[in-house]
């Protein structure tokens, strides 16, 4: 029942508040779902020990849920080391999330509902993790899209939060085509949608060809291109990204459970679960690479400029999710799992300390409007000088000294080097220098935020900040153990997900050295801290961080740490010691300014093509092919011959003795005249 209470638990919760909030109240209603995930949390952290450190992975048969033909599918729910993960990142966020949402939406008369709608989102999340079949998986990733359409849009009187939840859940739709496809081709290929069949015929089917429209595809690079696209909707990627910061328009906690634990992180997970295709399909997996990378440096790039402190950190989280596939893209799945599960708690204690700073001054998140605040509310600065020390990955490359980050983001910074050794994997070379520059813009912005929020003079209304005030202790406490998370994290995990017990650890969930490309093949070959038998390689500098053996150049291991500092330094000149900075960047700004600005003029360019030309389009079948032709020639057409027919036989109705003898006689004459010609014929 362990992992049954684990899944259902956030269910029941939702349920109860969603049906029952009205007659429970507002408070019970938090209980309950509060109560329930927090049960659900202790027992994932139970699962992951059961799992990852005692090896009993195993999978449990729910009901029988599809059995048409050939195709079958039992609700079952699959537990090895990637799920437990998942479990445990999803349940302790959500639970924490729960806690602090006690705080945040106190004066809140949607309560009950807003928290029934997050356990949902969590059930969904769990579903999907826990999958051990793709349409399984589907089910739940449709969920989470469900999910984040009503947390999105849940102050749905303000036209900006309807417009985010609807652009959200269409921009999803696209990614979620290619997905559907992919699993379509899946069953076409394999005859089942269940991952264990799947997996094991994978290399069977390697060189397999498909037709469509007088064109070849290889199956497998197929499946693996159209499971990407869904990845990529769901994940925030380039082309598909635009839905993430207009997220920003739901509730502090919501923008914190998107970003963190469910929905962005379901496609990296997705393409983790499915690494025994993509380690057949060199060819996607080489373009996962470049599409992450490129992500993680345009979402930096647009971060460099923002002003609103929640845009900021979510186009930081894009940011983050392009080092995670472009890890995954050349072999290194550990380490982007490593990333994701690190990533979970430094980005929900930034995202939940923004909420606190935007609770503080009375609703405000402009930070050109903020300033000097670290006085007023020195806790949540505290902490988020800790969450910021995670993200931009501070330690002492070479020993375990440092944040989650430095662990996690180096060891992905250094797989991409190792895949790229000797200038054979063009892509990993491309990762590998544009993870350096993201890293260096990310120190940037982060600090930027920092200095802008919490330094230098006020800058807003006089009045809020008399009346800002540190958040209360149902706020902070969540808070706490999140910086706990993303002090100790990337050290106590480093080994299980990159070092000595990683092959015990992952145990099949996910490759060790043997079988693997790209990265992970790499370091089994004397680049990484585990050797095919995940057996320790001791350096003569004592450690094994820096995604391992220390064959590494120095300049490749230390290169993160300095690209970190540079953008420390930078920020700290620009907006510590030269207070006023911002405001001459918004009145001098050039061009490229304005282009980081407007965020590469993405969303203008849909708008200008894909949104105007399917208006103009809709426009042409509706004004002209319904309307028209349709109505027109249709029903509209026959109704107007007849009225205008009716209207014409209504002049005969006159009254007159003499007009209606004279319409019988013609009658008469008619009918004489066939009969005449009948009697001839």
């Amino acid at each position: 029942m362990l992992y049954q209470t684990i899944l259902f638990a956030p269910l029941i919760g939702a349920l109860i508040a969603g049906l029952l909030g009205s007659k429970i109240g507002h408070k019970s209603s938090m209980i309950v779902t509060t109560g329930l995930l927090l049960l659900s949390a202790v027992l994932s952290w139970f699962a992951l020990y059961k799992v990852g450190f005692g090896h009993e992975a195993t999978e449990v048969n729910l009901f029988r849920w599809m059995d048409v033909g050939d195709f079958k599918a039992n609700w079952a729910v699959k537990i090895d080391t990637l799920t437990a993960v998942m479990l445990v990142v999803v349940t302790s966020v959500s639970a924490l999330v729960h806690v602090y949402s006690w705080g945040y939406m106190s004066e809140d008369p949607g309560k009950a509902r807003f928290f029934s709608y997050l356990s949902y989102f969590t059930f969904a999340m769990l579903v999907l993790v826990t999958s051990n079949n793709f349409i399984q998986l589907f089910f739940g990733w449709e969920g989470v899209g469900v999910a984040s359409y009503l947390l999105i849009g849940f102050w749905y009187k303000k036209p900006s939060a309807n417009a985010a939840a609807i652009k959200a859940f269409v921009t999803n739709r696209v990614g979620d085509v290619g997905l559907a496809l992919g699993i379509m081709t899946i069953f076409l290929v394999f005859g089942s949608v269940n991952f264990d069949e799947v997996f094991a015929h994978v290399h069977d089917k390697q060189d397999l060809v498909l037709p469509f429209l007088g064109f070849e595809f290889n199956a497998i690079e197929l499946i693996a291109f159209l499971l990407f696209i869904g990845a990529m909707g769901k994940s925030a990627q380039f082309v598909l990204h635009v839905w993430l910061p207009d997220a920003m328009e739901g509730p502090t906690p919501v923008s914190a459970l998107i970003h963190a634990a469910t929905m962005v992180t379901a496609g990296v997970f997705l393409v983790c679960r499915a690494f025994p295709i993509y380690e057949a399909a060199p060819t996607v997996s080489a373009l996962i690479t470049v599409v992450g990378a490129f992500t993680a440096l345009f979402a930096a790039t647009v971060g460099l400029v923002q002003n609103d402190i929640k845009r900021v950190i979510a186009y930081s989280t894009c940011s983050q999710l392009g080092y995670m596939f472009f890890a995954a893209g050349v072999g290194a799945y550990n380490a982007a799992m490593f990333h994701l599960f690190t990533h979970a708690f430094f980005k929900a204690l930034l995202f939940l300390c923004a909420g606190s700073v935007i609770h503080a001054l009375h609703h405000e998140q402009d930070m050109r409007k903020m300033g000097g605040t670290y006085k007023l509310i020195p806790i949540t600065y505290f902490l988020m000088i800790i969450g910021t020390l995670a993200l931009t990955g501070v330690g002492i490359p070479e020993t375990k000294i440092g944040f989650a980050g430095f662990f996690s983001k180096d060891a992905i910074i250094e797989a991409a080097y190792a895949a790229g050794e000797g200038g054979h994997n063009a892509s990993a070379v491309f990762a590998f220098w544009v993870g350096l520059i993201a890293a260096a813009m990310t120190s940037f912005y982060s600090w930027r935020l920092i200095f802008m929020t919490f330094h230098g003079r006020y800058r807003g209304e006089p009045d809020v900040l008399k009346h800002a005030h540190e958040s209360p202790l149902n706020m902070l406490i969540p808070l706490f153990l999140l910086a706990l998370g993303a002090v100790i994290a990337g050290v106590v995990f480093y080994s299980k997900f990159m070092g000595v017990d990683m092959g015990a650890f992952w145990a099949g969930a996910l490759p060790g050295g043997e079988g693997a490309h790209g990265a992970v093949s790499a370091m089994a070959d004397g680049h990484g801290a585990v050797d095919t038998h995940g057996a320790e390689k001791v350096d003569d500098h004592g450690g094994d961080h820096g995604g391992g053996h220390h064959d590494f150049p120095k300049w490749v291991l230390w290169a993160p740490f300095i690209v970190t500092l540079f953008g420390f330094v930078v920020a700290v000149v620009m907006y510590l010691w030269r207070d006023g900075t911002q405001k001459r960047i918004d009145a001098e700004g050039g061009p490229l300014y304005k282009f980081f600005l407007n965020k590469w003029y993405i969303d203008e360019l849909y708008d200008a093509t894909i949104v105007r030309g399917t208006r103009k389009l809709g426009d042409l079948f509706y004004k002209i092919g319904d309307i028209k032709i349709i109505d027109g020639w249709g029903p509209n057409g026959f109704a107007k011959l007849a009225m205008a027919g009716g209207k014409r036989l209504s002049k005969f109705q006159s009254g007159y003795v003499f007009q209606y003898a004279f319409v019988m006689l013609i009658g008469l004459a008619g009918l004489i005249a066939w009969a005449i010609t009948k009697a001839q014929g």
